[in-house]
């Protein structure tokens, strides 16, 4: 049994980037991809200086000493809309009627806030001094000059980006083909959702959570089914997967029972066992191992809540890395204040599932309520981090600090 740090570095340094083929999409087809080039545009951003304020374009000179007790006197000659140009240019005693978003006329350099003027026909009277020329104004290429890198290879395109694409009239986005992660379960208990249980069965939630995760992921998700307790039916499905797939994530068969078959077929079907076991709760039971043709392969514990922990805490990473993306893999730790009292047989690393509350500096972690077994998928529900207790600690007191793993795609 090795340490959580261990194991996850074994798991970073056999998932090195795949090299994955690239293909150009369409842009409403890119969300969720991982971009494969480094995308430029011919465009500054913004692309010309621009009012950020409803307001007047004035120059900052004539209008520097304005105040309430002796407000400066200009004459509106134009209005500007959004999205129209500028006619003529703006001398001194003059201003321009401006709005959010429209292009500064030729002369101005400054704009005063509407709630600092009153204005009668075209007789405006700026009642307060902007702070220094250029106040409200966003100037062109202040945000992005063409030419630089405007998004980086190994970015996972999500909304903004598609925004910052679209702005750049990127209508073809290279991508790298999505990984191809397969999900295999384990276990002669197993039924589908829609099937009608009998006695002693239990539906195989862990597939359908596991490729919905990955899917959510950017990953492309391939059912590979359910297995019965069979060694020969299990080693043939675990060999198509590995077949077709980058990367096979198994739950159940990894512990000690009399079925559990899935370490020993690893070793059967040419793979090299890295992991047979981590110290973890939940997720003890983990085995990880490579293939020739940088294949990788998880085998998760069949319990729901240890399958989407270890899932969460060494799969996601490693696919994150394996795709292409951009570093950091890990997930990402907050430290927060526990609400109660949290506790711990100190052997392992302890993972407790709960609720973060709060923003910023002032987090808090309440633990979700009822039994923490790992086989209680109900109480998961709805959590958005996981206390985590190291190693030699035993009992977490209410109110104080703690470090909180922030649970990947939760609301």
């Amino acid at each position: 049994m090795i340490s959580v740090d261990a194991a996850e570095t074994i798991i970073l340094n056999a998932a090195q980037p795949l090299g994955l083929e690239v293909e150009q999409v369409p842009l409403h087809r890119a969300i969720g991809g991982l971009l494969a080039k480094s995308v430029e545009s011919v465009l500054d951003f913004p692309h010309w200086d621009n009012s950020a304020m409803d307001g007047y374009a004035v120059r900052y000179a004539d209008v520097a000493n304005a105040c309430e007790d002796n407000p400066i006197e200009l004459e509106v000659i134009t209005e500007i809309p959004a999205g129209s140009i500028p006619q003529g240019s703006i001398r001194s005693g003059q201003a321009a009627r401006i709005l959010t978003g429209s292009m500064l006329p030729e002369g101005t350099d400054t704009v005063v806030m509407q709630e600092w003027t009153t204005r009668s026909g075209d007789r405006l009277h700026i009642n307060q001094s902007p702070p220094q020329s250029g106040h409200f104004v966003r100037h062109q290429g202040s945000f992005y000059r063409s030419g630089e890198p405007l998004l980086r290879s190994g970015l996972r395109i999500g909304g903004p980006e598609i925004a910052v694409l679209a702005a750049a009239q990127c209508l073809m986005v290279p991508v790298f083909k999505k990984l191809r992660v397969g999900v295999l379960s384990t276990g002669d208990e197993l039924v589908l959702p829609d099937q009608v249980l009998q006695p002693g069965q239990i539906v195989d939630s862990n597939q359908i959570a596991l490729l919905a995760l990955l899917s959510q992921a950017g990953f492309e998700a391939i059912a590979l089914g359910s297995v019965k307790d069979d060694r020969t039916s299990l080693k043939q499905a675990m060999e198509d997967g590995i077949d077709r797939c980058d990367v096979v994530i198994s739950s159940g068969g990894v512990s000690v029972g009399d079925y559990d078959y899935v370490e020993e077929l690893l070793d059967e079907l040419g793979g090299e066992v890295l992991i047979r076991s981590i110290a973890i709760k939940p997720g003890k039971p983990l085995t990880f191992a490579t293939f020739p043709e940088e294949k990788l392969y998880f085998g998760l514990p069949g319990n729901p809540v240890s399958a989407l922990v270890t899932f969460w805490r060494f799969v996601l990473p490693a696919l994150r890395k394996r795709s292409g993306q951009t570093s950091p893999w890990s997930p990402l730790f907050v430290t927060a204040i526990t609400h109660q009292p949290l506790k711990s047989d100190g052997k392992r690393e302890n993972y407790l599932w709960g609720t973060i509350l709060g923003s910023g500096d002032d987090l808090q972690f309440c633990p979700a309520m009822g039994s923490g077994s790992s086989g209680n998928l109900v109480n998961l529900a709805g959590s958005t981090g996981l206390a985590v207790i190291p190693v030699g600690r035993t009992m977490v007191e209410a109110g104080d600090r703690i470090s909180v793993m922030l649970v990947a795609g939760s609301p």
